[in-house]
């Protein structure tokens, strides 16, 4: 069945956030910031906005707005071989397959260790930094193409077309992340999925869109196949203050009411809500698992 955004997803019990939200940038702590460069810039192919003797914001050619924040506290911890509770990984949409193809064929010849898998909804690849925060790079399939069964839409992990991918590059050099690169979504570990579910969903206002899957939980705003996952796949605690972990992710809304009627409806489920109109005209709230996000408007 092909689908239809009115009849696939569970919308949250009362604050839903508008079709329109999307992502902006993740904050990253990392250990070094000249290191964490070189490797965004070689290997992602972003490039650098601003940057300071601590910090550096990171966005795609073509575009001044940012994907990444890099935010450097000499010596962190590495992320642990079994993952903390916080980010498993972010992830970087790219405008089409065609781009995708070229940045396979970009990373092949670097040695790197590289997942890769077939969500049906989309093609992925999948890498960590030098200090072991997960990035998944990918490109969606056309919406008229995506399958639901039942209410939720149909997300697998099967191999990766690798040849097909590698065609649809058509041998274009990789010349950077292209302009329409956006942040697709975020994918973090939780300590209960019941619990994330009442954050992320009934409280911020996200639907459910894929629950049946394996230890996993995906939502999203205007019927995406998602712009948050949550699964309960490490063993381990919230990252901690020394490590590599991620700081903060932030859904955009489009307007400053949205952003105000999502932090008043995660007031109303008890969870407390930092203001920040001062910069952004939005808020800020942490999960129970200590990861932050940025609810903003443009």
């Amino acid at each position: 069945m092909t689908v239809s955004r009115m009849d696939y997803g569970v919308s949250p019990p009362a604050y839903r956030l508008p079709d329109a939200t999307r992502l902006g940038p993740v904050r990253l702590q990392i250990s070094s910031l000249q290191q964490s460069l070189e490797y965004y810039g070689q290997v992602l192919g972003l490039r650098v906005l601003t940057r300071d003797d601590a910090s550096a914001s990171l966005g795609p050619e073509g575009d001044d707005q940012p994907l990444v924040w890099l935010h450097e506290r000499q010596g962190a911890r590495p992320v642990l071989p079994l993952g903390t509770l916080g980010l498993y990984h972010f992830a970087i949409l790219l405008p089409d397959r065609v781009s995708l193809g070229s940045f396979l064929g970009h990373i092949g010849p670097l040695g790197l260790r590289v997942g890769m898998a077939d969500h049906a909804v989309s093609e992925a690849l999948y890498l960590s930094d030098p200090d072991g925060l997960g990035i998944e790079v990918y490109a969606d399939r056309p919406r008229s193409s995506w399958q639901q069964d039942g209410r939720q839409l149909r997300m697998t992990t099967e191999p990766l077309d690798v040849r097909g991918v590698l065609a649809a590059g058509k041998g274009r050099p990789w010349r950077g992340m292209p302009q329409g690169t956006v942040m697709g979504h975020v994918h973090l570990h939780v300590g209960d999925l019941a619990r994330a579910e009442a954050f992320y969903h009934q409280a911020l206002g996200l639907d459910k869109i894929v629950w049946s899957y394996p230890g996993a939980l995906f939502m999203s705003a205007g019927g995406y196949h998602h712009h948050l996952g949550t699964n309960t796949w490490s063993s381990g605690a919230p990252a901690a203050d020394d490590q590599a972990r991620l700081l903060s992710w932030e859904v955009v809304v489009p307007r400053q009411e949205d952003a105000r009627a999502a932090a008043s409806s995660l007031r109303s489920a008890g969870h407390g809500v930092s203001d920040v109109s001062n910069i952004d005209g939005g808020a800020m709230a942490t999960d129970p698992w200590g990861t932050t996000v940025r609810i903003v408007a443009p």
